[in-house]
């Protein structure tokens, strides 16, 4: 008898449709903009910029897992924070933040990772950014890509990561998602990007 492979799940995290605060996009402790804001969603290792902050844009509840301003950094809670030191603590870096107002720490997570693992012909849908019509530096990027599915067997061991000409999906296993979830109080869903749709 041949082993049977159990296939691996992989989910996006995706902002969740339950209420909740909004978050500004991180700056420095001293209020100054990053020079890249984006970088925490750009899958590379960063250097430690020292204790970043961010403020409630829109009042709203308090959730544990939040995704701040229009380049949807992700901020996390102690808690949550410690899931991804536990599971995934190669593949993210965690940066301390504060969040005007709350007394508690927060977390800034870095997913650190970039795997090639689109499985293009298995997804709904997909848009490229249209021959020179797109923003510098995106050739041959996907603009969107309606029913996300990726081959678990390139994701390369990694626990959570960004995918290649698709960084603004934010994608974990489904041991993150299970411990995520057990946290709970999250301002995340998550979107199954492996299997059948």
């Amino acid at each position: 008898m041949g082993s049977i492979e159990v296939e691996r799940h992989f989910y996006s995290v995706v902002l969740g449709d339950v209420p909740q605060w909004l978050l500004a996009t991180p700056t420095r402790d001293s209020g100054q903009a990053f020079d890249e804001p984006w970088m925490f969603t750009d899958g590379r290792v960063l250097p430690d910029s020292g204790l970043a902050r961010s403020w409630v844009t829109h009042p709203g509840v308090r959730r544990t897992f939040v995704f701040a301003g229009v380049e949807e950094t992700p901020i996390v809670s102690e808690a949550v924070a410690n899931v991804f030191r536990a599971l995934a603590p190669g593949d993210v870096q965690l940066f301390p933040m504060s969040i005007e107002g709350e007394a508690d720490p927060f977390f800034v997570v870095n997913a650190t990772k970039v795997v090639d693992a689109i499985d293009e012909a298995r997804c709904r849908e997909v848009h490229h950014y249209d021959e020179g019509d797109h923003p510098p530096g995106l050739e041959g990027e996907y603009n969107w890509i309606y029913g996300l599915r990726i081959d678990p067997a390139k994701t390369e061991g990694a626990q959570v990561f960004r995918l290649k000409k698709f960084k603004v999906a934010f994608i974990v296993s489904e041991d993150v998602k299970n411990a995520l979830e057990a946290v709970g109080n999250l301002g995340v869903s998550f979107e199954r990007v492996t299997g059948p749709h």
